[in-house]
């Protein structure tokens, strides 16, 4: 199977944090998949919570509603 061309870059090295969230049936089937498809693509299985902080702020820095209203606030 080729490498899927994931918008997230591979994780820099981190100490991971605890959290604690709940979450809908299918985001959490959603983001077991993409982990799967995570470590196919660069050998290293990252556990779903290690995940979501890069997701979170790829999203909020490409969302330019967000953004503009951010800088409004400054």
């Amino acid at each position: 199977m080729a490498k899927p061309n994931l918008k997230l870059a591979k994780l820099p090295d981190m100490t991971p944090s605890k959290m604690s969230v709940s979450l809908p049936p299918g985001l959490m089937a959603d983001l077991t998949i993409y982990a799967s498809l995570y470590e196919q693509t660069y050998g290293e299985k990252q556990a779903v919570s290690a995940l979501i902080p890069s997701m979170l702020t790829s999203f909020l820095a490409s969302d330019s509603g967000f953004k503009k209203a951010k800088r409004e606030l400054a």
